[in-house]
């Protein structure tokens, strides 16, 4: 008889014509649900398999008889031309350059003299409509007094014809024959009124669901393809479909103020989450979730009415959604899944709140991009795995899963054996700790532009797909979601208003100039300034890293550069020299460094502010780490942190230091920084877990002064009881 710790709380993807192979899964797995996926069915013999059932439903797209009938209410989006430069009065601008026909075409319906808007890029200045003309038939806008050498370009608002999730499964799974989506709008009158009579027709049409997987609800992220059907933009953040002209005539009603096309071209930037929000698209935001959130939540109450649970897919079609948005409690769902690829977005789904469970979808998917010859999807599995669990030792999600076609994945029969280790150490992790947290001796507070609205999501561009750019940044995320801390997400508008709330015990700022993750022109502030000031130099402690507080105003780069002990040079003071003096050899944030730490790319010229600066790590003319005190307080400067088992240890220690607790560091530890340890008082349990593919030995700290030696295998957990 199979126990219950070795069963349940997973969730397996099935196929039309492979019951049995599903049930094996199942049976190996101890998995007790079943979803179909984008393209799939479940078919009757999968049903009889006696598991739980989640059926995927779309809300706005997968419904073509009725888009076809009502293409006036397809979706929108305002997309922008190329540069285009003018070497004589006349110019024509081709409009959809770039962009994907199949996918997006301009709506000249909707009176592009209205909704349009033509720029002279290098004045910065509107073109009157007066000035130009739409040719249809050429696809085209044509200037008649251009400024010879001025660069022109055209805001345009565009159809959605085709769903861009849909055509990513289309493209990656070659499928043939596959009818395109076509998304509508909720904001017109015959899809307000189709879509909740839709899921009511359905769901007595399909009794056998027990679960509905809402994927998602009314608007897509921006995601964009090239004419060759590539990527051409993606923004897992992007509002850009959620604009129509109703939204646009609702919106001034109700604000008093018009947006305009530029307000969502935002320069060709398409207002990306690294951008410093202005008050347009932040209004634009608030605007949107309400009135997603209203329609979730009547689609919900439908699903509760015919006795089934609500779950909600946090990604595709999630705009509007956001999960830690002031509106999301309301729309009353039982759940929240969604894909997680490391530590931070296994930690953006399990701290939701307003939920009675979360879900996370592990990777790889079983997709032909991986599961095929030469393909290795154990190495990507464990990737995965290795990052997510070190994240669940803090806080859990309530259940794990797989997506796309089993078929595939029961090709690889290495790939089944891990996931089978998978599900018995997540149900092992799970039971053992449930309703409790590690010890934590910190309090985190993350200060970006954004706060709290995106916890766990700062630094992504394509939900957890890895950038160069963004290397130095994701690290520190992904080194905090499996530490045992607290983390707060603060935004700096509410510290300039409110100040920092109490118990926060070290502020860190993390990112490159100008962007939304540094500060950019909030740093204008002098109440953001000051209370941050104050907040150290009465015994608080900041990190900075990267470009932090980066803001050229008034003499300085770093506008809190007293606090942190370094400024950049930036070309204006060569003149004066700089308090250079030696690296400082033994410190405690780098007590545990066998050599240079790997920080990433260097911030080039940052330089110490006075001779009381410690300088940790120097290379040329640039400090890449560096210590200060200020005040009571103390500040710590680093260059970058790209995740590893080593940076993660130096994070930890220069938040120790900087929060003036180095005697606490050693209470609950592991001296071993590839094996870390979490203790659980509660539970009188603790765990260390080896994150390596090789043997590793450690001495464990328990917090009472006794130190035991343990040796741990390849990536094993080791559990034990905490003495008394």
């Amino acid at each position: 008889m199979i126990q219950q710790q070795d069963f349940g709380r997973v969730t397996l993807p099935a196929e039309e014509g492979c019951a049995e192979r599903v049930g094996a899964l199942a049976r190996l797995m101890g998995a007790d649900a079943i979803r179909n996926s984008d393209g799939t069915r479940l078919d009757e013999e999968t049903l009889r398999l006696g598991l739980k059932i989640y059926s995927t439903y779309f809300v706005s797209r997968g419904k073509n008889h009725f888009a076809k009938d009502h293409k006036e209410e397809r979706q929108h989006i305002y997309l922008l031309t190329p540069r285009y430069t003018a070497e004589k009065e006349t110019l024509e601008i081709p409009l959809m350059e770039g962009f994907l026909s199949e996918q997006v075409s301009p709506d000249y319906d909707h009176s592009p003299a209205v909704f349009w808007e033509v720029r002279d890029r290098t004045e910065g200045r509107v073109i009157p409509p007066q000035e130009w003309q739409v040719q249809p038939e050429q696809g085209a806008v044509r200037l008649s007094r251009a400024e010879p050498y001025h660069e022109y370009t055209v805001a345009f608002l565009a159809w959605a014809d085709w769903d861009p999730t849909q055509m990513y499964n289309y493209i990656t799974n070659d499928w043939q024959g596959v009818e395109k989506d076509i998304p509508y709008d909720l904001r017109q009158p015959a899809a307000a009124a189709f879509a909740p009579a839709e899921l009511s027709g359905w769901l007595e049409e399909h009794p056998e669901v027990d679960v509905v997987r809402f994927t998602t609800f009314l608007y897509h992220f921006t995601l964009l393809f090239s004419p060759r059907r590539k990527e051409k933009y993606v923004d897992w953040f992007g509002y850009g479909f959620a604009v129509s002209p109703e939204a646009l005539e609702a919106f001034s009603a109700e604000y008093g103020y018009s947006l305009t096309p530029e307000d969502f071209v935002d320069e060709g930037y398409y207002n990306s989450p690294f951008r410093v929000p202005n008050r347009a698209f932040r209004d634009f935001m608030s605007f949107t979730e309400r009135f997603v959130c209203a329609k979730a939540r009547e689609l919900v109450a439908i699903t509760h009415q015919k006795g089934r649970e609500a779950m909600m897919f946090l990604g595709d079609t999630w705009i509007g959604a956001e999960p830690y948005g002031r509106e999301f409690p309301s729309i009353g769902l039982d759940a929240v899944v969604g894909s997680v690829g490391n530590g931070t977005t296994l930690r953006m789904l399990s701290e939701i709140r307003g939920v009675r469970y979360t879900e996370a979808r592990f990777l790889p998917y079983f997709f032909p991009d991986v599961f095929r010859e030469g393909g290795d999807p154990v190495r990507e599995a464990r990737e995965c795995w290795l990052s997510a669990r070190r994240a669940m030792m803090v806080k859990p999600v309530d259940r794990i899963g797989y997506g796309g076609y089993p078929s595939l994945a029961m090709q690889f029969p290495d790939f089944l054996k891990y996931m089978e280790r998978v599900a018995k150490e997540f149900r092992k992790i799970y039971n053992s700790i449930y309703g409790c947290r590690p010890s934590a001796g910190l309090r985190v507070g993350i200060i970006n532009s954004w706060g709290e609205l995106r916890s766990w999501q700062t630094h992504m561009v394509a939900h957890a797909i890895p950038y160069a750019k963004t290397a130095p940044y994701t690290g520190i995320l992904e080194a905090l979601s499996g530490l045992p801390v607290e983390v707060s997400f603060l935004s700096l508008s509410r510290i300039a208003e409110e100040g920092i709330p109490q118990g926060v015990d070290v502020l860190l700022n993390a990112g490159e100039a100008g962007t939304a993750f540094s500060g950019g022109k909030e740093w204008e502030d002098p109440r953001l300034i000051c209370r941050i000031r104050r907040f150290v130099r009465e015994g608080g402690g900041l990190i900075g890293i990267g470009e932090p507080s980066a803001y050229p105003k008034n003499g300085r780069y770093f506008q809190l550069a007293d606090l942190l002990g370094v400024e950049r040079e930036m070309g204006f003071s060569l003149s004066a020299n700089k308090p250079w003096h030696p690296v400082c050899t033994h410190h405690f944030i780098t007590e545990e460094l066998s050599g240079a730490p790997n920080l990433g790319e260097d911030v080039s010229f940052v330089y110490p502010l006075s001779e009381e600066t410690e300088i940790l790590c120097q290379s040329g003319e640039s400090v890449r780490l560096a210590a200060n005190r200020a005040g009571r307080g103390r500040g710590v400067y680093l260059s970058g942190l790209p995740f590893s088992a080593e940076n993660t240890r130096l994070l930890l220690r220069a938040l120790y230091w900087a929060a003036g607790k180095e005697k606490e560091f050693f209470r609950y530890l592991s001296k071993n920084p590839a094996c870390e340890a979490f203790f659980y008082p509660q539970k009188k349990l603790f765990a260390v877990l080896n994150q390596t593919a090789l043997p590793q030995q450690t001495v464990l700290l328990d917090g009472r002064g006794k130190e035991t030696v343990l040796s741990l295998a390849p990536e094993e957990i080791y559990w034990g009881c905490m003495t008394e």
